[in-house]
């Protein structure tokens, strides 16, 4: 039986703590079946214990470890906004003058229908936008009435921008870092 030797110590910046014994093949299934969503179950770290051959307590521990390393910045769902009803999706880019697009950057991210903001570098001279924002709207005419609130409520009517209305989803969901089984 291969069974994993006691580890000394682990500080700050290891996978644990202690001098608790783990898999690494454990943790790296764990950080797997964390990339593919929480079981919808009514104790998630235990199910995910035991698909991974850990104990409920080192799920939650690795998970803990894992927050405070900034590994894992937060828990969050991936809502299908289309199956919801949300089919007008528009990417809304920016030529942002490049002293102010952090600011404006923030300023957009705290509207609250802008869904998704970040700056991105220009790729001159065929792409000139560097500032995008996402609207998840019903209908077309909602957001572009939208945008136009955030145009007129920011001041943003002398900013050159594009409109890019999504006509196909193909994938939907968190990111993926560690690869499959």
């Amino acid at each position: 039986m291969n069974t994993p030797a006691p580890q000394p110590n682990l500080q700050t910046g290891n996978f644990l703590f202690n001098t608790e014994a783990f898999s690494a093949w454990g943790l790296l299934r764990l950080r797997q079946h964390l990339e593919e969503g929480l079981p919808l179950t009514p104790r998630p770290y235990l199910e995910l214990a035991q698909r991974t051959g850990l104990t409920e307590q080192q799920v939650l521990g690795a998970v803990e470890h894992w927050q405070q390393q900034g590994l894992i910045k937060r828990n969050g769902l991936i809502v299908k906004h289309r199956t919801l009803g949300y089919t007008a999706n528009a990417m809304v880019v920016w030529d942002v003058p490049d002293e102010n697009v952090s600011q404006l950057g923030k300023t957009l991210a705290a509207v609250p229908f802008v869904t998704l903001c970040y700056q991105r570098p220009r790729r001159l001279p065929d792409w000139p936008y560097n500032l995008f924002c996402m609207i998840h709207g019903v209908n077309r005419e909602r957001v572009l009435g939208q945008l136009e609130q955030m145009i007129e409520t920011h001041d943003l009517g002398d900013i050159r921008h594009a409109v890019l209305f999504s006509n196909k989803a193909y994938l939907q969901r968190g990111g993926r870092y560690v690869s499959n089984r």
